[in-house]
């Protein structure tokens, strides 16, 4: 459990010298931009995550920002987390690896009146989002988003996603335990996290700066707004949005979701059908190395300007700068404990030897997706596949991913003579763009404003495919 109290003690900026380089590299930040708030009011996790407390970030700090009058900046509450970064240097937390790797902080800044008491919300939504990172090991970057699918204030706020941004105040501060760089959290509504996933989050962000009540220059998050940034101008939609989409695609690689395939190849009584994958039995579990080349895929994506390629099965990680990643279709703060939002299961590393998993042709499958997770296959078609790349989806609820590639990309193990192929519970579809556009015009309700009554299915017989839209009760509670 949280306690919120004045930082005079193990927070305290005058006994700031006596705290690891870590502590003492945020603080010294932190006074640079508000000197004279040398004690400001903190939220400390009373058991310290390293003690086996579930808190991640030691302390949250919360400053009261003057804003900037002159660019119609209010004044709001300033969060900064301690704990995301390696704040020690001991591997207490996190690996030491030296000076190279780059180390991230979170911050949430939004709206609040002049005397307004701090609330302790926004330190509860940048635990949950910690807990996130540190569960599933992929860390937050620059244009990155967060489906939470639940006002961040628990009010009944039309707020209820994030996006991810770097901090327009607060400077990168080198360490010894790394480059420290901080990064924004910013509330958005539905309607601007869906513009964020088909087109890309750096563009929806711009446009909220251009929106004062919005966010404004400084993205400041006012959990009171009620519209969205194309109720206030329509004409963002389609001048900006729509021609974003069109001209640059999607750069969302992929996404945490509840889906699962089948393989139709082989009668369902097969024993020998190792790889098939459906709702209800115990999926095969994910080779470390099968692991890792996801988890690159989703971290890295595709660079637009690059050829399109897929991350090679390999043990080394690379730290490019990427498109972005939804960092997980989470729940609110409240259910997220309970989930694998993980795109690695604490189980799933070496089950299967990696040189003992063939890669497998299939006939034919059959795909399986939430609703939530069914309106993004339009998105994975003509923001993705139509312009020469890929797209993930790692089943939240077992080690099942499902990848779609264009003929374009390179790296994959489906051919365009074996269009469905499968590496333990790895799938991955090759779709040409003639059947990409073909299925675009069948897959036209998913857009539409209206929910489809469920199950609904797709199928295309002579290419062997078909594709299932069920409701969320069927992978919460599969069939026994």
């Amino acid at each position: 459990m949280d306690d919120m109290r004045p930082s005079g003690g193990a927070g305290a900026m005058g006994l700031a010298s006596l705290f690891p380089p870590g502590l003492q590299a945020i603080y010294g930040e932190c006074r640079r931009l508000y000197p004279e708030q040398p004690n400001p009011l903190q939220v400390t996790a009373i058991v310290k995550y390293w003690l086996g407390g579930p808190d991640p970030l030691d302390y949250i700090s919360m400053y009261r920002c003057v804003g900037s009058p002159a660019q119609h900046v209010q004044e709001h509450w300033h969060y900064v987390s301690f704990g995301l970064s390696d704040l020690y240097g001991d591997n207490r937390v996190h690996e030491f690896t030296g000076q190279d790797g780059p180390r991230i902080w979170i911050w949430l800044a939004f709206e609040a009146e002049a005397g307004e008491t701090a609330p302790t919300w926004p330190a509860e939504l940048m635990q949950g989002l910690a807990r996130y990172v540190f569960q599933s090991a992929i860390l937050p970057h620059y244009g990155d988003h967060v489906s939470w699918h639940s006002p961040l204030d628990n009010s009944e706020s039309r707020i209820q996603h994030m996006l991810l941004t770097e901090d327009p105040q607060l400077q990168p501060v080198q360490t010894p335990f790394g480059l420290l760089t901080f990064l924004q959290i910013v509330g958005v509504c539905t309607e601007e996290l869906q513009a964020a996933q088909q087109w890309n989050g750096q563009g929806i962000l711009d446009l909220l700066r251009t929106v004062h009540v919005a966010g404004g220059p400084w993205l400041i998050t006012d959990m009171r707004r009620g519209e969205t940034i194309f109720e206030i101008d329509p004409h963002l939609q389609q001048e900006r949005v729509d021609k974003g989409i069109e001209t640059d695609g999607s750069n969302l690689s992929g996404v945490s979701a509840k889906c699962a395939w089948e393989d139709l190849s082989r009668p369902p009584d097969d024993e020998d059908d190792s790889r098939s994958i459906c709702v209800g039995s115990q999926p095969r579990r994910l080779s470390d190395k099968d692991t890792e080349q996801i988890r690159e895929a989703l971290r890295r994506g595709l660079e637009i300007n690059n050829k399109p390629v897929l991350p090679p099965i390999s043990g080394q990680r690379q730290s490019h700068d990427r498109p972005q990643q939804s960092v997980g279709h989470l729940q609110s703060q409240q259910t997220s404990r309970s989930r694998k939002d993980s795109l690695e299961s604490e189980s799933s590393a070496a089950i299967v030897p990696h040189e003992l998993v063939r890669t497998r042709q299939l006939e034919s499958v059959h795909l399986q997706f939430n609703q939530e997770s069914g309106t993004l296959i339009p998105l994975c078609l003509k923001g993705r596949l139509l312009h020469g790349r890929h797209f993930t989806y790692k089943s939240i609820t077992g080690d099942t991913a499902i990848t779609f590639v264009s003929t374009g990309v390179e790296g994959a193990f489906a051919t365009e003579e074996h269009p469905y192929a499968a590496h333990g519970p790895w799938l991955q579809i090759l779709l040409t763009e003639e059947f990409v556009e073909r299925m675009l015009e069948d897959l036209e309700d998913l857009t539409a404003r209206e929910v489809p009554k469920l199950p609904r299915e797709y199928s295309w017989p002579e290419k062997k495919l078909k594709i299932s839209i069920l409701p969320d009760s069927v992978f919460d509670s599969p069939l026994q």
